[in-house]
């Protein structure tokens, strides 16, 4: 079923989005559409009636299904945008990208490594854009630190940190976050991947060949650790919790290097969000830590002078905008790809870097699972 209201004005040469979902992600998708050039947003798509029609009024959305399969059967969209529970990712993008459209899509890609593969393969054949809203490495600190890892090399980096904690920070003890088959798993799938994302991308984006993990599940399965804040979640719903509260992997990278991930929802530690990745080098050390949110002094750099150790925290502003940051380069490789005669090519955009990621989080479940290191698949 469709709805009108006044359309938003937009250039002829705008590329034409159509957003799934309601909730947070989907809410900041349409948000970073509506505000960057180049992109009009003429669909959106959701199953919660009343937040429909006022995110379509007060966004200026002319169109609104509440089938997503009718916002993708339109053949007047370049892009289809997805925020909407994990499990939902992989049907949404195959359909959008097997009749010829673009995708962005909320992370991780989808809630296994095989479903995540079909995605990939999807866009391969279609030749269409797969982009993934890892949009905390678009951060201004993770930003200064890959341009001074190239200016000013720390040697060979032998081990990495990288981990994403919280005292009190479940999201939703009720909700499909809690739900393996609806999310794919708990706070390693949710923030973890984010972090992991940070730590490949700063290491040029080594190769992992095996993980060991643990995982638990202490106190969300007695209904402690619930989120106290945050923003609408779309398809609310009771579940049992049967995801982890808490992961620990040690990752081994095909070069000999190595990086412990950690993540958690739950845990009787600081009082707040510490988010942190930190690189050890043969020649120098950084470290990127981000205690509550915070917009300073989140960057830390350790170097011998003179032969006496030193530490550098240089003046780094993190102004707000990352969900946007990453969908404008998703639209400018869209761009980018049109060649002189008009054939589109995005080899190296269908999603790869993302594919490895959900293959590195399935190992380390399957690890935690078994209770010995595993070969993470090529």
């Amino acid at each position: 079923m469709s709805t009108s209201t006044a359309p938003t004005s937009s250039d002829a040469s705008d590329l034409r989005v159509g957003v799934i979902g309601l909730g947070f992600a989907g809410t900041t998708h349409l948000d970073a559409f509506t505000a960057l050039p180049g992109a009009t947003v003429v669909a959106l798509s959701g199953q919660e009636p009343a937040r429909l029609a006022e995110l379509a009024e007060s966004r200026g959305v002319p169109e609104t299904y509440a089938d997503w399969e009718d916002l993708v059967a339109r053949d007047d969209l370049d892009i289809v945008s997805i925020g909407v529970p994990n499990a939902l990712h992989h049907p949404i993008a195959v359909a959008a990208l097997r009749s010829g459209k673009h995708v962005f899509c909320e992370k991780p890609l989808a809630t296994t490594a095989d479903l995540a593969a079909e995605m990939v393969e999807a866009a391969t054949a279609a030749d269409r854009v797969l982009e993934v809203a890892y949009n905390h490495r678009r951060r201004a600190d993770v930003a200064y630190l890959a341009r001074y890892l190239t200016e000013e090399p720390i040697g060979r980096v032998y081990h990495s940190r990288a981990s994403w904690l919280r005292r009190q920070g479940v999201p939703g003890i009720d909700s499909w976050f809690t739900n393996k088959a609806a999310a794919g798993g708990g706070p390693l799938i949710d923030l973890g991947s984010h972090v992991l994302d940070i730590a490949l991308s700063l290491l040029g984006e080594p190769r992992v060949t095996h993980v060991s993990a643990v995982a638990y599940n202490e106190l969300g399965r007695a209904g402690r650790g619930g989120s106290s804040g945050g923003g609408p979640v779309s398809s609310r719903s009771t579940h049992a919790f049967d995801v982890e509260d808490f992961a620990s992997a040690l990752l081994r990278f095909e070069d000999g290097g190595s990086l412990h991930l950690e993540a958690s929802w739950a845990s009787y530690s600081k009082a707040h969000e510490d988010i942190s990745v930190e690189l050890l080098g043969s020649e120098g050390g950084v470290r990127l830590h981000v205690d509550n949110y915070n917009t300073e002094g989140t960057v830390t750099i350790y170097r011998d002078v003179a032969g006496a150790p030193t530490i550098e925290r240089p003046a780094v502003q993190v102004p707000a905008g990352h969900h946007q940051s990453v969908i404008a380069e998703f639209l400018d490789t869209i761009r980018a790809g049109e060649t002189a005669g008009g054939e589109l090519r995005f080899a190296g955009h269908h999603g790869e870097y993302a594919l490895h990621r959900s293959r590195v989080i399935d190992a380390a479940y399957a690890s935690a699972a078994a209770g010995h290191e595993l070969e993470v698949p090529a």
